[in-house]
């Protein structure tokens, strides 16, 4: 019967780390400022081609203006990006950007991110409403170059060529399915890129600066239009976060969603954070914005959209009580933005064990107890029993 145990526990643990694997993968091509033959002035423009069986997503990652990630979903194998350099760098028409053939675009999104907002919590209430500073224009920062490493790139920016603190983006695209090696560590598929946005060293206005960053989603039908938030049992990846936020898109009466910016309710004060460096934090409800504001913000989104349509919303980063930002000067968050739906996480092998071991043993040792007993009143009736008298 051991054996038997062993067997089907091993046959079990074979199964969940099995399912866990994913056989999908993408390949991945990566370009800075394609069709481009030199650096162009205000910003890069990459392009991180992720190439599927009978599919093909484009990430496009630009620092002309305010940061933005556009994901444009095609139903084809060979579907290509065209930029018009010279009305790109203009910044006034649409169609500058284009990926053909157009009649293969599934689904399009983008997220800008526009502002950083900084307030004097005085009364330690977290409460963004009140003594709010002028906003860092996230458009007018002093942007660097890209730094690529692989389907990664990092981007820093600074409020003036002078300044000290900097805000910084890092993209990272997958070809497979995982998980974030660093805290919140994320899963991933290879549907979806993750950014990583931390400040670091940018000096306060006030002695108990709190902050909020602000977000807009950009889309054609379907645009980012409700947030979800999904509860879990299993926090052996994030501990003590059981929440998961989905910012999702889908068509009106539909269950099915298109795209997603996906996140935990979770930042950090440090760069190499332990639990006590958790900050929670919360988002507003999303809201219509202006999308002739936003295109100006955004030279990716003016050069790809002509009507879209725009929400926002902003994540606001500690609670009463919490450590202000003055106390490390470091803020890190990291999202998920993808296609199809977000990733959830299902319980873990180790989780899987516990629970294998925790409920089967009972119904182990009862059915052993139930066996013992059974021989032994076989055993008490056979010695009792009376012998036939020849």
């Amino acid at each position: 019967m051991a054996a038997v145990m062993r067997t089907g526990f091993c046959s079990l643990m074979f199964l969940v780390f099995t399912s866990s694997q994913s056989l999908f993968e993408r390949q991945l091509t990566v370009q800075l400022n394609p069709g481009s033959t030199s650096p162009p002035p205000g910003g890069d423009l990459l392009h991180v081609r992720a190439l599927g069986d009978n599919d093909t997503l484009h990430y496009l990652f630009c620092s002309q203006g305010a940061p933005t990630l556009l994901l444009i979903h095609t139903n084809s194998s060979s579907s290509t990006l065209q930029v018009d350099w010279p009305q790109f760098l203009a910044r006034n028409t649409s169609g500058s950007l284009r990926v053909e053939p157009e009649s293969s675009i599934l689904y399009s999104t983008a997220v800008v991110f526009s502002r950083l907002l900084e307030y004097d919590d005085v009364n330690d209430t977290a409460d963004p409403t009140s003594d709010l500073f002028p906003p860092y224009e996230l458009q007018n920062f002093t942007w660097s170059r890209l730094n690529l490493t692989g389907a990664a790139a990092r981007l820093c920016g600074a409020v003036t060529n002078t300044s000290s603190g900097v805000l910084c983006l890092q993209l990272s695209v997958f070809e497979s399915d995982g998980r974030g090696q660093t805290w919140p560590r994320l899963i991933h598929t290879a549907n979806s890129s993750q950014l990583e946005v931390w400040i670091d060293g940018l000096l306060p206005r006030a002695a108990r600066s709190r902050f909020l960053l602000e977000l807009q989603a950009v889309g054609g039908a379907y645009p980012l239009s409700r947030v979800e938030v999904h509860r879990s049992i299993d926090d052996e990846y994030m501990p003590s976060i059981f929440k998961a936020s989905h910012w999702v898109s889908a068509a009106n009466g539909s269950s099915d969603v298109q795209s997603f910016v996906q996140w935990k309710p979770v930042a950090y004060r440090r760069s190499d954070p332990v639990l006590e460096d958790a900050m929670p934090c919360r988002h507003s409800d999303p809201q219509p914005q202006s999308a002739e504001t936003t295109a100006a913000a955004s030279g990716l989104i003016q050069a790809f959209y002509s009507e879209p349509d725009t929400f926002g919303l902003n994540v606001s980063f500690g609670l009463a009580g919490e450590p202000f930002y003055n106390s490390t000067k470091f803020l890190s968050w990291t999202v998920l933005v993808g296609v199809g739906s977000p990733p959830v996480d299902s319980f873990s092998p180790l989780v899987v064990a516990i629970m294998a071991v925790g409920l089967g043993t009972p119904v182990i040792l009862l059915l052993l107890g139930g066996l013992w007993v059974c021989v032994r009143k076989k055993a008490a009736d056979s010695t009792t029993a009376y012998e036939p008298i020849n």
